[in-house]
Parts: C-alpha cells; structure tokens; sequence
C-alpha cells in the first residue's frame, strides 16, 4: 500500500455495484457541500452469495484503494459489505492501515431509527441472500431495542430486475409480491418492512402495491444522511477531514459506459466515470 495523505480529502462511498448510489444520493440532498467519491465494484458483483471471507477480501480492497486516493472517512453504501466485512476492517485492518481513519456501515443507522417506526415491535427486512444469512439486522436491532422482533426474507431476483431495468415491468409483479407475502407469512403483524439491500427503492412502486395499508417501508438513504451528520457533530475531527467542494466523482470497475447508463436509472443525471482494477 503507497503511503498515505495526511491532507483532508473526499468522502468514499463504497458499494459492489450501483445500489449504493441510492445511499450516496441521500447523502447529498442532507450534505451537498461535501466531495464524495464513489468507488463500484461492479465487474465483481453482485456480492450477496459470496462468502465472508471473499466479501471482506473485496471490500479491503477497496477501502484501501479509497485510503490512498485521499479519504479520511469510507462509508460501506452496501449492506452485504456492511455484513460481512465490516466489523473486521474496523478491528483488525485499521489499527494497521491508518488508526486515525473510519469505514462506517449502513446497517447501524437503519438500526437505530427502526425502534421509532414501529409499534407492533415486529419488524421485516427485505434484503440479499447474504445479508439475511449474516442475521446483522437481527442482531444490531435486538441490541437496541431487545423486545423488536426481526423476520427477514432474502429476495434473490429482485437485484436484477433493477440492474436489468424491469423494475416497472409486469414481471417485476410476480417476484416482489411473492417475497412480501412470504414475508408476512411469517409474520402477519409486521408493521415496519427495512428494505436491507440499496437498489430495492427503486422497486418502491411494487412494494407499495403489494405491502397491507399502515405498514411502513423502510429505505436506508436518508436514514444514513441522518446519522452521518450526526456522526460529524460528534466527531468534528473527521468532519475536518473532509473537504467541501460539492463534487462527485466515480470509478468503477466494470465499462464505464455501462456504469453511466446505469447510473441514469439511480440518479437521474449523467456522471463522468472512470475505469479502476482492484487487487
């Protein structure tokens, strides 16, 4: 690893593909000052059905890369990452790599906000096979809030249908009603639904459709802004680290065409983008 700036620099947002543009665009409409750079892996997504120890692997990677480009502070806008790489970069990778920088996760915000959403204290969550499996939702939510009870049901075509752009076709109907209604199957008085993967907003309008009257959906986007400026409240040390400039910038992995076009579907806006290899 090249020797890294002591200067402030951007704020990374790491995700495995696009999902983690929702993230970034919640941060922007609370945080537009700040300089963001957004780092996809998406030549090696998607990242739910692989293990933790190729996850964590990944997303070192990654984090390094975005230390050496000159953030101080990496936010992991991805829930398996978040999942399954998390806890082991910040104890073990981080008092080696630079003990003064931070990599925060999207899972704890969404966390902390749920207690506040639901009163029947039974909450779902909607989420990739490997965030399910990883129980990290159960677990950061019963250490909060230990009488919430937490049933979650993995949706493993609903990430394509998104990246393949038929999240409004007839077909998207078939998949997003079936993982809902399984989800209240086994739990009928659900009455907040996380959506625990970061493309599934952009299925919001099929959700809706298919979710009973008065239960609430949950996307992470502003939920993470939220904590984040509270975050630099309580640590204007890092806030301090990060430069404001109101730019974006983005890198990918894959064909930077490809990443624009589906960036569209994400932002709304075209984004200049350039190629990167991880390793």
């Amino acid at each position: 690893m090249q020797k890294l700036s002591s200067e402030a620099g951007p704020i990374g947002i790491f995700d495995s593909g696009y999902g983690g543009l929702t993230i970034l665009h919640g941060i922007r409409q609370l945080l537009p000052q700040y300089d963001f750079l957004y780092l996809g892996d998406n030549a090696r997504a998607p990242y739910g059905p692989r293990s933790f120890d190729v996850v964590y692997e990944f997303t070192r990677q990654a984090v390094v890369r975005l230390f050496e480009m000159g953030c101080h502070l990496v936010i992991l806008g991805c829930n398996t990452a978040s999942a399954k790489a998390l806890r082991t970069i910040q104890q073990n990778d981080l008092p080696v790599l630079d003990p003064t920088r931070r990599v925060l996760g999207i899972i704890r915000p969404t966390a902390e906000v749920i207690g506040q959403l639901t009163t029947s204290r039974h909450v779902g969550v909607l989420a990739t096979e490997g965030t399910i499996k990883s129980e990290s939702y159960t677990l950061e939510i019963q250490k909060l809030y230990p009488d919430i009870v937490v049933s979650g049901v993995a949706c493993p075509f609903w990430v394509p249908l998104v990246e393949y752009n038929e999240a409004d076709s007839p077909g998207a109907d078939y998949f997003v009603k079936k993982r809902i209604d399984q989800l209240m199957l086994l739990d009928p008085i659900i009455d907040a639904i996380i959506l625990g993967c970061t493309h599934y907003p952009l299925l919001m309008p099929k959700i809706v459709k298919y979710v009973n009257p008065g239960i609430r959906i949950v996307p992470q986007g502003e939920y993470v802004a939220e904590s984040l400026r509270n975050y630099f409240l309580r640590h204007p040390e890092m806030e301090a680290q990060c430069t404001k400039n109101g730019t974006v910038h983005y890198l990918t992995t894959e064909n930077p065409d490809k990443f624009k076009e589906s960036a569209q579907l994400f932002l709304h806006e075209d984004v200049e983008v350039k190629n990167i290899i991880l390793s």
